[in-house]
């Protein structure tokens, strides 16, 4: 373990984030850039003082787990995370966190889509980022806690007539039986992340259908070409449907898009013209 380059890694990298990087606000007494060690600690779910003391040179050789904590709270690459192992004398370890940043290329790319649905999903089926005609053609995920924006929930958990089954898709078996699989190779790389390990058992405790495709062990999803949503206001519209896959991050984004001049292609620039405002109020 070589423990001051350990130190000085983690110094260097937990500098380089900014609060609102991990979902944090700044505060007005912030006289620092970068998080705090606390910060880091809390995220990592150790305590601050071991964390203070690897800062520091002082700390005994961190377990993988901790790593892994560190790893995702630092929000490392995986080049990072490798560099991080190696430093520690710990064996890599590439079954930590899921992550949730999204990088800021993939966000400019949302916005600058063309009458094209888009959003970006977790490899724990949460929404991370979405552009406005995603919020016009399923809803306002800026309206939801990270909780209820996760699809995987929804497909399962949502029982209320006033939520719909899945923004009214017309292949919802299809689409539960997708989550499995995918949650199911997602758990294998990451046996440790608590907020994987926490959905596999909400699901499996509040719905008998998960619990029951869960056992059948499942793990090669298939692929999706269309999705046909029933919308409140341009009723049903068939769209073509491409999932392109993320490999820094482990997420994947999904795009909704239709042919030039066709009837969905219509309905979509109607959509994207009525703006996510009027489309809010209307539902309403």
């Amino acid at each position: 373990m070589d423990k001051h380059e350990l130190a000085a890694f983690l110094r260097n990298r937990r500098d380089r984030l900014q609060p609102e990087d991990v979902g944090l606000t700044s505060g007005p007494r912030r006289r620092t850039a970068g998080l705090r060690r606390e910060e880091v600690a809390v995220l990592a779910h150790i305590s601050t003082e071991y964390y203070v003391r690897l800062e520091q040179g002082r700390a005994p050789r961190p377990s993988a787990e901790v790593l892994a904590g560190i790893v995702g709270a630092l929000r490392l690459t995986d080049a990072e995370a490798d560099h991080v192992h190696l430093l520690a004398g710990t064996p890599l370890n590439h079954t930590g966190w899921h992550r949730r940043d999204v990088r800021p290329s993939v966000l400019a790319l949302l916005e600058r889509l063309p009458q094209t649905a888009g959003f970006v999903m977790s490899a724990a089926f949460e929404v991370l980022a979405w552009n406005d005609l995603a919020v016009a053609l399923m809803e306002d995920f800026a309206a939801r806690d990270p909780e209820a924006r996760n699809l995987a929930r929804r497909a399962f958990l949502t029982d209320s007539p006033e939520e719909g089954p899945l923004y009214g898709i017309s292949d919802v078996t299809e689409f539960r039986q997708n989550v499995v699989r995918e949650l199911r190779s997602a758990v294998a790389r990451y046996p440790s992340d608590p907020a994987m390990t926490n959905l596999i058992d909400d699901l499996r405790d509040g719905s008998a259908e998960f619990a029951r495709l869960w056992e059948r062990n499942d793990v090669q999803p298939a692929r999706m070409l269309t999705k046909t949503f029933r919308h409140p206001i341009v009723r049903e519209i068939t769209l073509n449907c491409d999932e392109l896959h993320i490999d820094d991050g482990d997420q994947h984004l999904v795009l909704y898009s239709a042919a030039k001049g066709s009837p969905a292609a219509e309905s979509l620039a109607f959509l994207d013209a009525l703006g996510t405002e009027s489309l809010n109020s209307r539902r309403r």
